[in-house]
């Protein structure tokens, strides 16, 4: 399962500088298998048996790096996630819009897209589902919480804006659309939800301004 470090965000486990290529390449054949499964047949498919079946990756091998089913889905759902995650630029409006674009990619990914609605539905009747959603949760939206908490710092954002309601504010109406209305969107929506969320949330200064001139 998930650790605390995962759940503030990290990137899933990637293979560091000495890693034994054929161990590399085994953990990328693992996890590509997973995603395949997930989406061909569901969660109840992505097993240790099914896994080595298609990969041709030993279940001893599997088992050490994942001990159950969920840390399979959990990493196989985080690697897309990470990917999925944008250089920032340092500059808010285009920092949310690629935070945004990220999430509406992985909305759009069949393994992404599978995946978060397996972990909601089960999180509801499995603990351990629970715990993956939250750890999922935490890695999905550390990129919007930094771009937050910064823009707060620097005034570019109200310092008394709630943090979790800005990202419900951000995140929100993409999960809604594609995982409740089912309707899929391009970058046209996803600049009209970053920019209604920072007309809604101005800059103090800009704020004080407009306050000014309506008094004037």
């Amino acid at each position: 399962m998930p650790t605390q470090a995962d759940a503030a965000g990290r990137s899933p486990r990637a293979p560091g500088r000495g890693m034994d290529p054929r161990a590399a390449r085994s953990r990328a054949a693992a996890l590509a298998a997973a995603q395949e499964l997930l989406v061909e047949q569901g969660w109840s498919a992505v097993t240790h048996v099914a896994v080595a079946a298609r990969s041709g990756v030993g279940r001893t091998t599997l088992y050490r790096h994942w001990p159950d089913s969920p840390s399979l889905i959990y990493e196989a759902i985080a690697q897309r996630i990470a990917n999925a995650r944008p250089t920032r630029t340092g500059v808010l409006r285009d920092d949310l819009i690629g935070q945004l674009n990220g999430l509406r990619a992985l909305l759009h990914d069949p393994v992404g897209e599978r995946g978060m609605r397996v972990v909601i539905e089960r999180a509801g009747v499995d603990p351990t589902f629970a715990e993956l959603k939250e750890s999922l949760y935490q890695a999905g939206s550390g990129g919007f919480r930094a771009i937050v908490e910064l823009a707060k710092e620097n005034g570019e954002l109200p310092a008394e804006l709630d943090t979790e309601l800005a990202i419900d504010q951000l995140a929100g109406p993409l999960m809604f659309r594609r995982l409740l209305a089912e309707r899929t969107f391009g970058a046209e929506y996803v600049h009209a939800v970053a920019d209604a969320f920072l007309d809604a949330n101005p800059p103090p200064r800009r704020r004080g301004a407009a306050g000014g001139s309506r008094k004037g």
